[in-house]
């Protein structure tokens, strides 16, 4: 097990009810289940492309079958 940190954090009281229902649904500590969350949504997290990207953007969705005409 990696080391960890201790951490606080405020949530709404409805927030910390659903958490309490899960733990008792799952058999699973509200750490354990707010470590996954976590973990799970950084590991998800849609990483944001460089501004760059479709900078060269034409327009057309027809480049790739016309590529020979259009040339």
């Amino acid at each position: 097990m990696k080391p960890m940190k201790p951490t606080t954090i405020y949530l709404p009281e409805e927030t910390e009810a659903n958490l309490q229902q899960l733990a008792t649904q799952t058999g699973k500590s509200i750490p354990e289940i707010i470590q996954e969350l976590i973990t799970d949504y950084l590991t998800k997290k849609p990483q944001k492309l460089p501004k760059s990207v479709g900078m060269g953007t034409s327009g057309r969705s027809d480049l790739s079958s016309k590529a020979e005409q259009l040339l």
